[in-house]
């Protein structure tokens, strides 16, 4: 299954965790969303165009980056 990594600098607590995840839930092709606090890290696994991710994180007041993808 293809999945995205991105980095959420932004992301420190709980709190943000549910907020990020939150709005990643919501972009369309997202299957799974794997949010790691200490590590900063988000993975989403479907078929997400990574852009579309990366504006619903800014959205939310995370912005992130894009670490790496697997076409898988």
């Amino acid at each position: 299954m293809p999945s995205l990594s991105l980095v959420v600098p932004g992301m420190t607590c709980r709190h943000c965790l549910r907020t990020v995840t939150a709005s990643l839930r919501d972009v369309v092709g997202v299957i799974s969303v794997e949010a790691d606090v200490r590590n900063r890290t988000v993975v989403l696994r479907g078929g997400v165009d990574a852009q579309a991710a990366l504006d619903a994180l800014r959205a939310c007041g995370f912005p992130g980056r894009l670490a790496s993808v697997d076409l898988g």
